[in-house]
């Protein structure tokens, strides 16, 4: 991938120096700004490309986590603290590492490094991004089996037949497996959009189901197993128009 596109954040003049300095020696990293104001970072996550974000937690217009809680999952953060109590929290908001100040350089590459390794699995694969020739077909959403979703510590592979449903809560969603729940950084819009739509409906602005896993449905209510899942009124109209439909087919 290109370089890492860099936004620094932090009330203290010297921190920024510091970090600032630990940029420019890393040449997958290139510095965008940096700001000592978080109102002034998030007009910048506006304007400008930015990929990653060394964060201060205490700050005085707004705090990291707060910040973090606004910009959603525009870019990824990396929180540079004195306070070690602030690092469960932070890492409950799935941020790439977490810094102690003072921050000597080898910790810093080693964070830049997983930064950069999470930034390049994000990626689409160059296969995804092919025109279609003759005798070739681009790979499009509608043609997989599986999805990389990101956890708290990793990123999982999840086989497409093995979702039942969705549930957003706020900037997490929670996909329900035939055999856990995982928990994802990511909106409901951006998890449907991910979901091959022959397969996988939003019934509810909190819910996706899976079609071939529906057990039976009565008035308003989805029924997968034990979950009872709501058809919100601003769905129900395509939703049964969808099931009409299927029924059709068969």
């Amino acid at each position: 991938m290109k370089t890492i596109r860099c936004l620094v954040v932090d009330d203290k003049p010297l921190a920024l120096d510091i970090l600032t300095d630990y940029i420019r020696k890393i040449d997958f990293l290139e510095l965008v700004a940096s700001t000592t104001s978080a109102l002034e970072a998030l007009k910048l996550i506006e304007r400008e490309q930015i990929d990653l974000i060394f964060l201060d937690i205490q700050m005085p217009e707004l705090t990291g986590i707060q910040v973090m809680k606004i910009i959603g999952d525009k870019c990824r953060v990396i929180l540079t603290t004195a306070y070690t109590e602030y690092a469960l929290e932070g890492y409950e908001h799935n941020v790439v590492d977490y810094l102690l100040k003072p921050i000597a350089f080898d910790r810093f590459y080693k964070a830049a490094q997983k930064a950069h390794q999470q930034l390049k699995a994000s990626l689409p694969s160059v296969a995804t991004q092919l025109p279609i020739h003759s005798g070739e077909r681009a790979l499009d959403p509608n043609n997989r089996n599986f999805i990389f979703v990101k956890t708290e510590y990793k990123i999982m592979k999840v086989r497409l037949d093995d979702i039942l449903y969705v549930e957003g809560l706020q900037n997490y969603v929670s996909i329900y497996t035939r055999q856990e729940r995982i928990l994802s950084l990511r909106n409901i819009k951006k998890m449907q959009e991910q979901l091959p739509t022959q397969q996988f409906v939003r019934v509810h602005k909190s819910y996706i189901i899976s079609l071939d896993k529906i057990d039976s449905i009565e008035r308003n209510r989805i029924f997968i197993g034990d979950a009872v899942i709501p058809v919100g009124d601003t769905f129900k109209e395509s939703f049964m128009e969808l099931i009409e439909n299927a029924n059709k087919r068969v």
